[in-house]
């Protein structure tokens, strides 16, 4: 079953800032940040921000309420006025909005999410209700970055989610950082130490692979399965598959494990190739490689499944836009990536 696509966004439209896991952009110690995040959505993508009636009540209530995120996250998309739901910033937890879901009421007003991190939680909702959702910036991460956006994060939300032409072939980034400065306003004008990226590496695979992308953040993956958001076996058919770790930067032990599971699920007996992302600080950059190859081609013997790594999307900066159930393409002569049609109609 083909994903809708919602409509691209053009300048004056109306999009919802949600706080659909961490509720911090309303506490009084970040509110600048939100704030410089929504002040950037205007000036650089002339968007009209609006909360939702919870975005900024904070940390502790929406920790005690997910009820009222759900509920965020269902005025959003009922709303006609609202052109797109873009996340605030990504947690641990929202795996537990799941009990106060209507799927009905996503699919029938199909409309950009954007987010990362523990949103993909509500990526995979949008899955379940048959819509296409964007892997890609945050608000009090990418669009409130210190000094300035990077240049390669903005390109890729304008072309994956302003424009109806083809996404296109994706480079990558020349630099990269997840150096942690603490949100604090006395840091708003220091800008993160940059390191120049060393592009992407095939770890294996021959010749050129397509296929619906589907993936997300590797732990809140694991939240994900057995629930009723996780897919049935036949949409990872033929899929790009997509992986990227978080900063709380996982041990390769653990990801030796969850690759398991998806070996074991049948799972990557079905998908046509697989992406990773940077590893958040570079940590365990040699040894994820290993860990992926001693799984994937010596214990489960698919020796010729293309993988890509260090790609540049999740948790490092800065990102491109993963539109979920686009057709994309791993090139392996080229060792490239490209996403062979529009993200949005």
């Amino acid at each position: 079953m083909e994903l809708i696509k919602p409509k691209k966004l053009k300048p004056g439209d109306t999009v919802a800032a949600v706080s659909l896991s961490w509720g911090g952009a309303g506490d009084g110690s970040m509110l600048w940040r939100y704030n410089i995040g929504k002040q950037r959505l205007r000036e650089i993508f002339g968007l009209n921000v609006v909360e939702m009636p919870n975005t900024l009540k904070g940390s502790e209530f929406l920790y005690k309420h997910p009820e009222k995120r759900a509920e965020d996250l269902m005025q959003a998309f009922e709303e006609k006025d609202i052109k797109a739901v873009i996340a605030c910033i990504g947690g641990c937890e929202s795996v537990r909005l799941l009990p106060y879901i209507d799927y009905a009421i996503i699919r029938k007003n199909p409309k950009i999410f954007l987010g990362y991190s523990d949103t993909t939680v509500t990526h995979f909702i949008c899955l379940k209700a048959g819509i296409s959702s964007y892997y890609g910036a945050s608000i009090l991460s990418e669009f409130a970055e210190n000094v300035e956006m990077f240049e390669y994060t903005t390109r890729w939300i304008k072309k994956a989610l302003f424009s109806n032409d083809i996404i296109g072939k994706i480079p990558p980034s020349p630099v990269w950082t997840s150096e942690f400065l603490p949100w604090e306003e006395k840091n708003r004008e220091i800008r993160r130490a940059t390191s120049p990226n060393n592009g992407y590496e095939l770890l294996q695979g021959s010749g050129v692979v397509r296929g619906p992308l589907l993936g997300g953040c590797i732990e809140v993956l694991e939240m994900l399965k057995g629930t009723e958001i996780w897919p049935d076996i036949d949409r990872w058919n033929n899929a790009i598959l997509f992986f990227e770790t978080s900063e709380e930067k996982p041990s390769p032990a653990y990801l030796e494990y969850w690759l398991r599971n998806y070996g074991s699920q049948g799972i990557l007996s079905r998908i046509n190739g697989i992406i990773f992302g940077k590893p958040y600080d570079n940590t365990y950059y040699e040894e994820y490689k290993s860990t992926v190859l001693k799984v994937v081609r010596d214990e489960l013997k698919f020796t010729g499944l293309p993988i890509l790594f260090n790609m540049n999307f999740g948790h490092t900066a800065p990102m491109t836009v993963l539109p979920y159930g686009a057709v994309a393409e791993i090139n392996c002569e080229e060792i490239s990536f490209s996403i062979i049609e529009a993200g949005v109609l």
